[in-house]
Parts: C-alpha cells; structure tokens; sequence
C-alpha cells in the first residue's frame, strides 16, 4: 500500500463524520505479486475498488436514515465500503463482501481512522460456490452492474444470501441493466420498486440513476 498515492477525506451525515482513506485517483495501480491478475482484475479495473463514486454517497445517505434495528446487513462489492463504515458507527450488525484483494486492507485502515470496532468482512465473488457468509435481512450495494454476466451472478448471490424475509437495497446509476436485474429478482418472489433519490446535493454531479428496492415476505 506504500506504493500507492492516498487521498484522505471526511464525509458528512448530519452530526456524524467518516473519515476515509482511499485511493488518490483512478490511475494508481500496485500489484506486484500479481494477486489481482489471477483473479482476473486487469490494471484498468483495479483501481475501481478504491474511490468512493456518487452511488455510493446515494447508498449511504439512504442508509443513514434506515431503521436497521436488530437486522442483519450484508454490503456486497463494497469497495471502500463507506455504507458498512457508517452502519458500522452506528452500531449495526454489518458484513462488507467485495471481489478485490486490497478491499479488506483499506476497510480495515479505515475503520480504525474512525476509531471503530473491525467490520466482519470476507472476499468473496457471486460466482463462488462456497463461503461462510451465512442469510442475511437485509443485502445493500451500489454500482454493481458492470457487465451483462454479472445481473444473473448478483441475483443468484443475493437469493443465496437472504432470508426468506428479506429487503435488497441497490442503487444504480443507469447502466442500463436495472430492468434486468428487477426481472431475474421477482423470479425468486420478491416485489421491485425503482425510485429516484429525494436528493442529491452532496455530490457534484446529476445523479442519473435509481435506488431498487426489492422485498419478500414469508
């Protein structure tokens, strides 16, 4: 990680401040064991783990308000993670999954920089056949839909991660592949609603995208 440029920033919800440690820009890249490449992320990807994009201020703004109560929080492709740092502040019971090898080291800087207790963390990719994860209430994520391959990946993840009650929370930024994902999630019984954010003055840009809700009661 020293061979990588940082950048440190805090991250405002009401009176509660995150602090974050992340990558400099998109361009940093460092992995000389090849760990990475193995696991079939080319320099071009690596970087994206490392820098929080505006889906993820939308997730976590959203969660900053949700009544997580005594429900178990899976964040899955977390990257930096700032939704599970901010849930984790607050006490509720959180595990961050993501695909990348650097992810678990910059969530751990990270939550000390915040002087919070370990978030419970495990890599993990949708098309792994085996992991200790467990079920969850409630599954969140933001900016997952990359490529077609990964609608049908994140569904059947999902679907093997909840409980039979369950609420999934996605925000997505217009990739096009919502309708898709809604789709492949009412196939598995949950109900699917896409509504804009009410607001999204803490980024700088226009928010294009949708946060998705999919729920299933039994």
């Amino acid at each position: 990680m020293t061979k990588l440029r940082l950048s440190y920033q805090t991250v405002e919800f009401g009176k509660t401040d995150i602090h974050l440690c992340t990558l400099r820009n998109r361009q940093e890249f460092h992995d000389p064991a090849g760990i990475a490449e193995k696991l079939g992320i080319s320099s071009a990807s690596w970087p994206i783990f490392g820098v929080v994009w505006p889906s993820s201020f939308v997730l976590a703004h959203y969660m900053a308000d949700y009544d997580t109560g005594t429900k178990r929080i899976l964040e899955v492709g977390c990257g930096i993670g700032l939704s599970s740092l901010l849930l984790n502040k607050q006490l509720a019971n959180i595990t961050a999954t993501d695909y990348h090898p650097e992810v678990e080291t910059f969530l751990n800087r990270n939550t000390q920089l915040n002087g919070d207790k370990s978030i419970n963390y495990e890599r993990v990719g949708w098309a792994d056949e085996h992991d200790t994860l467990g079920l969850f209430d409630v599954i969140i994520g933001s900016d997952l839909l990359y490529e077609n391959e990964h609608i049908d990946q994140l569904a059947n993840f999902i679907n093997d991660h909840s409980k039979p009650s369950s609420e999934v929370i996605i925000v997505d930024p217009g990739r096009g592949r919502k309708s898709k994902l809604s789709a492949k999630m009412v196939e598995f019984g949950y109900t699917s609603s896409h509504a804009k954010p009410v607001h999204t003055d803490y980024i700088d840009e226009v928010f294009k995208g949708y946060i998705l809700t999919f729920k299933r009661a039994q």
